[in-house]
């Protein structure tokens, strides 16, 4: 489970994620990311931790097809969060192929396209 902290929640922040971040597509997913996106709503002086936020529509599948796609996601956004940069927004969009796809590819997925956006990557 992703730690409440890390949850992206608030329509305005998934809007700004996609609007204004940057995208990187993949045969399975699409990451919007926001880098250091300040959330006006947090007060103190320390930077806020990255969120990540998640969009599966019908077209990934029916109601337990799509819930299982979410956990995996979540479980392999939780892992990568230390890769993010304090305050960033993260929305990963599921695409049609994500229902049938293996653990692994998502993973595979999600890596290639969060070393694109982080400039670890080649273009």
């Amino acid at each position: 489970m992703l730690p409440t902290e890390n949850r992206l929640r608030r329509r305005e922040d998934f809007a700004t994620a996609v609007r204004r971040g940057r995208r990187a597509g993949r045969p399975l997913l699409v990451v919007h990311l926001r880098s250091g996106a300040t959330d006006p709503h947090v007060t103190g002086g320390d930077a806020p931790p990255p969120r990540a936020g998640f969009v599966v529509s019908k077209a990934v599948g029916g109601a337990v097809v799509r819930t299982a796609v979410k956990r995996r996601l979540r479980h392999l956004v939780r892992e990568r969060l230390a890769l993010l940069p304090p305050g960033s927004l993260v929305v990963v969009r599921a695409l049609p192929g994500a229902g049938d796809a293996e653990h692994e590819q998502l993973a595979r997925d999600l890596d290639a396209a969060l070393q694109r956006l982080l400039g670890r990557g080649a273009r």
